[in-house]
């Protein structure tokens, strides 16, 4: 009998969120400004600063607010965020690998698109918010982007389609890894789909299941355990970028430094992953066949 899904992910996520609040003491302390003074020097809300510095609910900052905090202490938004041990960076580095561009909370929108055209040829790595898309049923799909897919057009459906079929040609070379927990949470009805019926949650399983099958080897899944590993959304295409998903933005990542750390994260999820992906379609059946 498999364990109930367990909160580790959150409590990995204040561990970050309480890291980066220590380092943006120190990168404060060594800029001898006070919050009032820092937050106009990094054109930020007084407020703001104070919210991420002390609110009793943990979160980061948004995109650009961390890259507007990195600038103003000159430090490496990885070194913020616990990614890194190396702190200093200039200002006109930063602008020139990172680059902030806002999501269109749509499976596979416009932007994700063009990286992977542009990745064409390469290796695709992700790792998911919880379950990929391209994977998805029409009912979960429209379960999860409810207010992208409210009244939308038959024409909008056929472009998410053909946008998600990309992702399953059997040319490309695609790697992903996923947590157990967000399977079991679909097997359960539980998070992003409570209230998902309990066919529908079996339909998706096998979809996913029947999709891989197929998709098999040029896509590989890599099934990893939550409360041994804690990893944000994030894809690498390629030696092109990194992009970490961020909610209503994306962190582009460009240089080469930066998309092998990512790399290096990627391969370090699969080396510890409890479902290597010749095992995977048989996990997701089984789950299937669990659901009522």
């Amino acid at each position: 009998m498999r364990p109930p899904v367990t909160n580790s992910a959150s409590q990995a996520r204040d561990d970050t969120v309480e890291l980066f609040r220590r380092r943006l003491d120190v990168a404060m302390a060594r800029a001898a400004a006070s919050p009032a003074a820092f937050a106009r020097l990094a054109g930020l809300d007084r407020s703001t600063l104070s919210q991420l510095m002390t609110d009793a609910n943990p979160r980061l900052p948004r995109a650009e607010t961390l890259v507007a905090i990195a600038r103003a202490a000159h430090v490496s938004v990885d070194w913020l965020l616990g990614l890194s041990q190396r702190e200093e960076v200039g200002a006109e580095i930063i602008e020139a690998m990172l680059q902030i561009a806002p999501s269109d909370h749509l499976p596979a929108d416009d932007r994700f698109m063009a990286w992977l055209n542009e990745a064409e040829g390469y290796r695709i790595r992700t790792v998911p918010l919880a379950l990929p898309d391209f994977l998805k049923t029409e009912a979960a799909l429209r379960l999860e982007y409810a207010a992208a897919f409210r009244d939308a057009a038959p024409a909008r459906l056929d472009a998410v389609r053909a946008r998600l079929d990309f992702m399953r040609r059997p040319d490309q070379d695609v790697e992903v890894c996923v947590a157990l927990q967000s399977l079991w949470a679909l097997a359960a009805g539980q998070d992003t789909w409570h209230g998902m019926e309990a066919g529908a949650r079996r339909d998706q399983l096998l979809h996913m299941a029947a999709i891989y099958e197929g998709a098999y080897p040029s896509l590989r899944l890599y099934l990893y355990d939550g409360r041994e590993v804690y990893a944000s959304p994030f894809t690498v295409f390629g030696s092109k970028r990194a992009v970490l998903f961020l909610g209503q933005s994306y962190l582009v990542l460009n240089g080469s430094d930066h998309i092998r750390m990512f790399a290096r994260r990627f391969d370090d999820l699969i080396r510890r992953a409890a479902v290597q992906p010749h095992a995977v379609g048989e996990v997701i059946a089984r789950l299937a066949d669990e659901v009522r």
